[in-house]
């Protein structure tokens, strides 16, 4: 195993999870700053209060992108498996 190929592998993987984690992340920072905007303007610092709205996002989120991302997650797998026969040659 050369180290272009430990490289290619934890690039694969990091591109993988970025692609993956990205929606659910994205939609949770984008829910989490209107919540604070509208915090900050009607001057309401209850900190329970962006829970409930993050949570229905991010399992929106999940719903609506797991294909995608289990799409992502199993072809990763798949690459992975051929880079295990390709390592025995």
């Amino acid at each position: 195993m050369s180290q272009t190929m430990i490289v290619d592998i934890m690039r694969d993987a990091l591109l993988t999870i970025l692609l993956t984690a990205g929606p659910v992340l994205g939609v949770a920072l984008v829910v989490g700053l209107i919540i604070s905007i509208i915090q900050a303007t009607t001057q309401v610092q209850e900190q329970t209060l962006t829970f409930v709205p993050k949570i229905v996002a991010v399992f929106a989120t999940i719903i609506l992108f797991g294909p995608y991302m289990l799409n992502q997650v199993t072809s990763f797998t798949i690459r992975m498996f051929d880079n295990i026969s390709n390592m025995i040659r």
